[in-house]
């Protein structure tokens, strides 16, 4: 059974679902920052997913980067899967702008997280709607 790392449902907030992955939203207004943290259970690595969970992992990341990336005028786009200090397999999925509060450097560790304020948060949700795949689920929206 799929459960969420505490450490991710502590610094996030639940966008909804793709087909294989929960899509959350870093709560840090410093970057737009996303994460995909596939929905099986016990899982740390890319490999240990199936082939097909494989490929459906880097077409839902890379679909939800070059969303973003238009959505968010990105300068740059950085997808990465860790995994050091939450072991769960998931991907960041970050936007970035040159001259950001991390630029150039990556944002780990660069600033103290900047928590979004509801409003913020119902922006972007209202940005993602009419842009994200009819195979996605908004959290609100989910039985």
């Amino acid at each position: 059974m799929f459960v969420l790392d505490p450490r991710l449902m502590q610094d996030t907030l639940p966008v909804g679902d793709f087909p294989l992955c929960r899509l959350l939203l870093s709560n840090d207004s410093n970057y737009p920052w996303f994460i995909l943290v596939p929905r099986r259970a016990d899982i740390s690595e890319v490999f240990e997913l199936s082939e097909s969970e494989q490929t459906q992992l880097w077409k839902e990341t890379s679909q939800l980067a070059q969303i973003l990336s238009e959505l968010f005028s990105a300068d740059k786009m950085n997808v990465a899967a860790l995994g050091n200090v939450v072991k769960q397999l998931h991907m960041h999925v970050i936007v970035r702008h040159i001259g950001d509060a991390a630029w150039p450097a990556p944002v780990w560790g660069k600033m103290a997280a900047s928590p979004y304020s509801t409003g913020e948060v119902a922006d972007i949700m209202s940005r993602l709607k009419p842009v994200l795949t009819s195979e996605f689920v908004f959290a609100q929206e989910q039985p």
